[in-house]
């Protein structure tokens, strides 16, 4: 579990950015606008990005593609969780009506559209950071292509 806990704080961590973004946006009355929400994959990409940085310069030694790639997943996870509950309990209990005002700009039709959305938001936040992951552990997983070209030559 000990491992573990850098990839929670980190995950904390940009879920609260992600948290104070909304925020910031609702103070404009911009957070009914979808569009607003695909700089939350850059906030999520900065939190994942250190989140692996700071792993592999933990322990270089021992850090390895699968260890990289389950600090990026945990990290993202927390975020995507959290992040999912607050917007769950803003829309629900501090702005209700957002989610209605949220379905007049974007769908005609309000029957059931608070699950879609909870899902909808967590699904992308999901694949949001399994993509983010893998594009960040090629960036720093250790290549093996200069040990070959010294076996290959001797």
């Amino acid at each position: 579990m000990k491992q573990f806990a850098q990839p929670i704080r980190f995950g904390i961590a940009t879920s609260g950015c992600l948290i104070a973004y909304f925020l910031i946006l609702s103070l404009f009355n911009l957070h009914t606008n979808i569009f607003f929400s695909l700089f939350n994959g850059i906030i999520t990409a900065g939190g994942i990005y250190e989140a692996i940085k700071a792993f592999k310069l933990k322990d270089p030694d021992s850090f390895d593609y699968g260890k990289g790639f389950t600090a990026g997943l945990i990290t993202g996870f927390v975020a995507t969780f959290t992040f999912t509950i607050f917007f769950a309990l803003y829309s629900t209990e501090v702005n209700m009506l957002f989610l209605e005002q949220l379905s007049t700009v974007w769908f005609k039709d309000y029957k059931s559209f608070e699950g879609i959305v909870f899902f909808t938001v967590a699904v992308m936040g999901f694949a949001t950071t399994v993509v983010l992951t893998l594009s960040f552990m090629q960036l720093f997983k250790t290549s093996r292509n200069l040990k070959r070209k010294l076996v290959n030559n001797t």
